[in-house]
């Protein structure tokens, strides 16, 4: 927490001086392959727009279009090189062009949830996007469940930050738990949209 309370006061300024293009930016690098935290982004972003120096609607776009293009990016670039990269180094890492099939597979019949999810999830929201971009994921579709997916995250992070304002450990305590339950709903919509899948195969 040290650390944080150092970083999260430079991030409000260094917002408040660069406006929406600086929340575009980092959430760029957060969406992206950079370790950058989204939980130290948008709150600051949400508590300038509770002070009256940003527009709330405007921090929540420009959240979503910084992890869009950060999306993006890693599909492009997975979509570019991946599979290439895999086919001849693949061997050192355990994967095969079987397995490289395989998931191609899986994403054009489970891409939509998995995407959606997967932005949902710490850990998993910024590396989605490379296997989506290995199995070639028609780009309307990663588009459109990356920013559902992204929309509801940033709008949580920057309604924790408007409401809680610059308190880093109320932040932190109340993202805990917008985490837990939303876990918990991925979890519960994963299995809601298995038995979904099954009983339309089993009609088959």
């Amino acid at each position: 927490m040290d650390l944080l309370g150092q970083v999260v006061p430079w991030l409000v300024e260094t917002i408040g001086h660069m406006g929406y293009p600086g929340v575009i930016a980092l959430m760029f690098l957060e969406s992206s392959f950079f370790p950058f935290p989204s939980e130290v982004v948008v709150p600051p972003a949400g508590y300038l727009a509770a002070t009256g120096r940003m527009n709330l609607l405007l921090v929540i776009a420009s959240g979503i279009a910084g992890s869009i293009l950060g999306a993006v990016f890693n599909y492009w670039i997975s979509l570019k090189f991946g599979r290439p990269f895999f086919q001849r180094w693949g061997k050192y890492f355990f994967v095969t062009e079987k397995t490289l099939d395989r998931t191609e597979v899986f994403f054009r019949k489970h891409g939509h949830i998995s995407t959606f999810i997967g932005r949902l999830i710490p850990g998993i929201r910024q590396l989605i996007s490379l296997p989506a971009g290995v199995a070639r994921m028609r780009m309307d579709l990663f588009l459109f469940y990356t920013t559902l997916g992204s929309g509801i995250w940033v709008a949580i992070l920057a309604f924790v930050g408007y409401w809680v304002g610059n308190n880093e450990d109320l932040v932190m305590r109340y993202l805990d738990r917008a985490t837990t339950w939303m876990l918990a709903a991925c979890v519960v919509l994963a299995g809601l949209y298995i038995l979904r899948y099954r009983a339309k195969s089993a009609k088959r």
